[in-house]
């Protein structure tokens, strides 16, 4: 007997033959796929104004939240409001049966940033840092307020996270690079 979990479970090949086609995007967890919620104005603005504050050197490259991100060992797919990935990009990608690529996803990610909202601010702090921090090559995961000028850094240390809040009038540290809080929120 079929049951509805069965039914439900899609290979990772087939979310990206998915993502590939579809105008909305969506998240895989653990075989299940979940339609990722529209971001508001004020959401759009504040990932644009990260994207543009990050640091961008030949060795780190900035992408936007059109990226998908892949963590295997969390069997989670997603896209982030930003990322930045340093040295080679490492994917996940797959091909139909003619060889056509469906698509892929970055696996090396040093830094995720999510810009919170009040719809995912609860699960971007708890359940996506857990998916996240199974990612070996990630060393920061940032999350921008959009409430309040705050942005909180949180760093890898050894096996476990420091945290660094910072506000307005003051600087943030994300990736090594020093960024006025204001400048974010302008």
């Amino acid at each position: 007997m079929t049951t509805a979990a069965e039914l439900l479970f899609t290979p990772y090949d087939e979310y990206l033959a998915l993502e590939s086609t579809s105008d909305a995007k969506h998240e895989w967890i653990n075989g299940l796929v979940y339609a990722m919620s529209r971001g508001t104005p004020e959401h759009g603005r504040l990932s644009a104004a990260i994207v543009r504050a990050l640091p961008q050197t030949d060795e780190c490259r900035v992408y936007s939240s059109d990226t998908l991100l892949y963590v295997e060992s969390a069997h989670h797919s997603t896209y982030a409001d930003a990322s930045i990935v340093c040295g080679a990009i490492l994917t996940r990608g797959a091909k139909d049966k003619n060889g056509k690529s469906l698509g892929e996803a970055i696996t090396n990610p040093s830094v995720v940033v999510e810009v919170l909202s009040k719809s995912t601010a609860e699960r971007d702090r708890s359940e996506r840092f857990l998916l996240f921090q199974q990612a070996e090559a990630l060393e920061e995961y940032v999350l921008v307020s959009q409430d309040e000028r705050r942005i909180e850094v949180r760093r890898r240390v050894g096996q476990s996270w420091s945290v660094d809040v910072r506000r307005a009038g003051e600087t943030v540290r994300i990736h090594g690079q020093e960024i006025e809080v204001d400048r974010v929120y302008a």
